[in-house]
């Protein structure tokens, strides 16, 4: 294969990676596209087939071991922001019994949640509740006792 047909299949090689990455946006591929630009140096150079290969191994293993925790850490890849954690420590009220053995609802911010208490303890239905956790779209909660100030 001559070196101007393996130039253009590492080009066809950098569009396919980045391509990928642009539907993923998981920093999946893209470490194989800059490794496909390294092979493609190689190539423009005059390398060997053999030498591109190797160059695109190596700079893609390099740049995925090395640098793809980062940049995960950095854009926080996979890690949904919400705000739900803003839940926990509000108030709400009761609007159907929890008991040890069924959950409940709890209405707060004007929203209804499903929402469970202590194993062993039941809150009735209009006392006002803290929320302690959150455990997928169920609220975990506590009678709220409001402490007073001397």
């Amino acid at each position: 294969m001559n070196s101007e047909m393996l130039s253009i299949i590492w080009a066809i090689l950098i569009v396919f990676f980045t391509v990928v990455e642009a539907f993923t946006l998981g920093l999946t591929s893209i470490w194989f596209a800059v490794g496909s630009l390294a092979a493609l140096i190689a190539s423009a150079l005059g390398l060997g087939l053999v030498v591109q290969v190797f160059a695109f191994i190596i700079v893609a293993v390099v740049l995925l071991v090395y640098t793809r925790p980062l940049a995960r850490k950095i854009f926080k890849i996979g890690q949904n922001k919400t705000n739900i954690d803003a839940l926990i420590g509000k108030t709400g009220f009761v609007i159907k019994s929890i008991t040890p053995t069924e959950v409940g609802q709890v209405k707060l911010n004007g929203q209804i949640w499903t929402a469970k208490g202590p194993e062993h303890e039941t809150i009735e239905l209009g006392l006002e509740v803290e929320v302690l956790a959150i455990e997928g779209v169920k609220l975990i909660v506590k009678k709220h006792i409001i402490e007073e100030t001397v």
